[in-house]
């Protein structure tokens, strides 16, 4: 399948930011089952941005604005090409060891809530009990937009139960390391049904199973990463595998506007 995305992300200061130094994880990789046919990247100094690969392994750029601005516009558009892996995620570019993804981070630490999740997972099968955790999760957690934060617990979310992509994956991860597995949290996009461009930024988990690699599970929808899935960061949690980070000097009362299409595209486009 050929999936277009646009992502444009746009910050808006009632007092222009001086200097600012942007670091951005918006390019998608190639590896198996998604291959990246077209991308770019626009931004205020971009051409003169140092590219490198983070710690996990995402393509990053790290961009420095001298000059005082009081709107900054980032858009990352392109086109990837991919194929239904039934969530197995090979070829990646791998620099950390699946280990590091036992850490726990503030956002995945886990309570007495998610631990008796995870004892409540009974199956001796570890793809099996994966699947049965993906379901638990979404079935403790509802699905409802702005009840929760970027800075949400995963054990905060459980206990709430409501919350939405980002809770449920913060959730499954949390429960998968409590089992002994390393879990990682995803963020890309999702191409709904809709054959109409469609807000799809979206977040999954996957664990390492031993003798298989890295699987992917999506709570929020109750599957395994498909075709309609566009994978762009990896990490710990979402802060890690945020696409973009900065920091700057001025610019204040901040308005954050993001704004991502996605959309199945014709071969002949």
């Amino acid at each position: 399948m050929l999936v277009s995305i646009s992502h444009v992300t746009r910050y808006k200061f009632a007092a222009a930011a001086q200097y600012s130094i942007q670091s951005l994880r918006l390019t998608p990789p190639s590896f198996e089952g998604q291959e990246v046919k077209s991308w770019s990247i626009e931004a205020p100094h971009i051409e003169s941005a140092v590219r490198f690969r983070d710690c996990f392994g995402n393509i990053a750029h790290l961009v420095a604005i001298p000059e005082a601005l009081d709107e900054i516009r980032i858009v990352a558009r392109g086109s990837v090409e991919t194929e239904d892996r039934s969530g197995f995620a090979r070829g990646l570019v791998e620099i950390a060891p699946a280990r590091v993804y036992k850490r726990e981070t503030p956002r995945t630490a886990p309570d007495d809530g998610i631990r008796a999740l995870s004892a409540g997972i009974s199956s001796d099968d570890q793809i099996e009990r994966m699947h049965q955790l993906m379901d638990a999760v979404r079935d403790r957690v509802d699905y409802v937009i702005g009840v929760t934060h970027a800075h949400t617990s995963a054990a905060e979310a459980l206990s709430d139960g409501r919350g939405v992509c980002q809770d449920h994956a913060h959730v499954f991860i949390s429960a998968a390391r409590v089992m002994g597995f390393p879990a990682r949290y995803v963020n890309g996009y999702f191409l709904t049904d809709s054959d109409k461009p469609a807000e799809a930024h979206h977040a999954w988990a996957e664990v390492f199973l031993e003798g298989l690699g890295w699987i992917g599970f999506d709570p929020a929808n109750r599957v395994c990463p498909t075709d309609h899935y566009v994978r762009l960061t990896w990490g710990l949690d979402s802060a890690s595998a945020a696409p973009i980070r900065g920091t700057r000097r001025g610019g204040s009362e901040e308005v954050l506007d993001v704004s991502v299409e996605v959309q199945q595209q014709s071969a002949q486009q």
